[in-house]
């Protein structure tokens, strides 16, 4: 595999009232969203954003996604969601951390795995289309 420069991003939100449950804590199913704007914000750093993907012909449905739940983010609590750019060339593989903004304590932390899929045909992709690759800066040999 080919290296490339570390993409990753990282965003603070804060665990709204109506992310809550019961227990005064951020219901497992709100860290989806989290962990969304943490991968949006790491995609618009080399401007290949969801509509710019469907622009050029792709889209990255997410086709495995796993969680690990640490501790649990409670009401108004500062977080800190990263995303990380691990694989690639056949499929992206993004790594995620949830942590507490001020202390650093670990909250969750997975990864999803996305492939692309040919927005007209709607047939799998078994490598990254050239467009994603030259957008993370890795020069496409013409045959």
């Amino acid at each position: 595999m080919r290296t490339i420069n570390m993409l990753r991003a990282e965003v603070e939100l804060t665990v709204p009232f109506h992310d809550i449950d019961l227990l005064n804590i951020a219901w497992h199913g709100h860290y989806c969203k989290y962990i969304e704007i943490a991968r949006c914000a790491m995609l618009d750093k080399i401007g290949y954003g969801y509509m710019t993907m469907k622009e050029t012909g792709y889209v990255w449905p997410i086709v495995d996604l796993q969680l690990r739940y640490v501790r649990p983010a409670q009401f108004e609590q500062r977080i800190r969601v990263s995303a990380e750019l691990v694989e690639w060339e056949y499929r992206m593989k993004i790594k995620y951390l949830v942590a507490d903004a001020e202390t650093g304590e670990v909250l969750a932390k997975g990864h999803t795995i996305q492939a692309a899929v040919d927005a007209v045909s709607r047939e799998m992709c078994f490598a990254s289309p050239a467009v994603f690759l030259e957008k993370l800066g890795i020069k496409i040999d013409s045959p």
